[in-house]
């Protein structure tokens, strides 16, 4: 996988860690909304830190649909959830989240999921039934 390939998956991971755990500092700080009165989530995106976690977040979206397009989804999710590592540690370290021994094994289990899926390839070949028709109609009639 080329540099660049990697740069844009490291950037959906960042970009979605940071983007989650600004927006969960932004609404931490307005309190709790419901959904019956809509117009609350609204006003919340007028705080800065739910304004730029909503930022971060279309950046991960724009960095996300670019790897969907070179690779497989069931590549590119799997490549990307190395984002719970780092978002664990920015809620434990930033946000003073109690991550629990019991979260950081389920992370660790997610963490070695990525590594067994990041020795297959990114893209895999579809085969063409109607191609491989068309080859054997061909050689049939020469």
């Amino acid at each position: 996988m080329s540099v660049r390939k990697q740069l844009v998956l490291m950037a959906t991971v960042v970009f979605g860690a940071l983007g989650n755990v600004s927006l969960s500092h932004g609404m931490k700080q307005i309190g709790a909304i419901s959904a019956a009165r809509w117009t609350e989530a609204v006003s919340a995106l007028l705080n800065p830190w739910v304004a730029l976690g909503v930022l971060l977040l279309l950046a991960f979206f724009a960095a996300y649909l670019s790897s969907l397009s070179w690779a497989d989804l069931s590549y590119v999710l799997p490549a990307t959830s190395l984002g719970y590592v780092l978002l664990a540690l920015l809620a434990q370290w930033w946000l003073h989240e109690n991550v629990t021994p019991r979260r950081w094994v389920g992370i660790l289990l997610i963490s070695c999921g990525v590594a067994v899926v990041s020795r297959a390839p990114a893209l895999t070949r579809k085969s063409r039934p109607e191609a491989a028709q068309a080859e054997v109609e061909v050689t049939v009639n020469s």
